[in-house]
């Protein structure tokens, strides 16, 4: 079986048995936005996939593990035993594929409160909650920018459940932040810029340049914390994101 389809087969999989064992995670990534958007995918925006991320909280992570474990997957100890209470990574012993666990809490370039997509239904995060996964990456790169427009082109706009992308609660965020916005409205800025350069049918376009217009209209009309304001009048005087843990793909 070719790689990606089997982490597509065996992510959900694993947050099936989860589900059934008593344990609340959620898929992330690559494999959360194929399965969430499921007919709705574009092949268009389809890339090869190497990795299963998944969030859990933290009260359930060592049972997870024990299942990934179950899976035939080993985990990578030495990380694990450092970083464990956040994040934990396992191996595939037959191929380059990896797991990658978040533990209660995403904190990449910027902190997002993921934790409140475990409520949702279904196997992955929401929509909106995948979206700033990606956006919340200073330097974005060809597939995260192509995730984001899978998610565009494949979600609703508004606050109408999982597979939808709601703007407001995107705004409410970076209402209270400054560098996470700073941040969203770059990549934005950059995907509405790099949609030209797609071979794509001109509605399609249209779709995604709308649900970009919707999230930045709102974060531009979404009132601002006084803590958003003292650190706009930094601005990139000072680093606003941290530099995320490299870690082998």
């Amino acid at each position: 079986m070719e790689a990606t389809e089997r982490l597509l087969e065996e992510g959900p999989q694993l947050v099936r048995e989860a589900e059934q064992s008593g344990l609340t995670t959620r898929l992330m990534g690559g494999v959360a936005i194929r399965t969430l958007l499921s007919e709705r995918f574009d092949p268009a925006f389809a890339r090869p996939l190497h990795d299963i991320d998944l969030f859990v909280r933290k009260r359930d992570s060592r049972k997870l593990e024990g299942l990934i474990k179950d899976h035939g997957w080993q985990p990578e100890r030495e990380f694990n035993a450092l970083n464990g209470a956040r994040r934990m990574l396992f191996d595939d012993p037959n191929s380059p594929a990896q797991i990658d666990v978040f533990v209660e809490a995403f904190e990449m370039c910027h902190s997002l409160p993921l934790a409140d997509g475990l409520r949702s239904p279904g196997l992955t995060l929401p929509g909106t909650e995948l979206l700033m996964t990606k956006l919340q990456i200073v330097r974005l790169n060809e597939k995260d920018r192509d995730d984001c427009y899978a998610l565009f082109n494949g979600c609703t706009i508004g606050d109408d459940g999982p597979s939808s992308i709601d703007p407001g609660r995107i705004a409410h965020l970076t209402g209270r932040d400054w560098g996470l916005q700073h941040t969203f409205e770059l990549n934005l800025g950059r995907l509405r810029d790099d949609l030209d350069m797609w071979s794509l049918p001109a509605e399609r376009k249209a779709v995604i340049r709308d649900g970009i217009a919707s999230v930045s209209q709102a974060i531009d009309d979404e009132p601002k914390s006084r803590g958003w304001r003292l650190r706009a009048k930094i601005g990139e005087r000072k680093q606003w994101y941290e530099e995320p843990e490299e870690v082998r793909r």
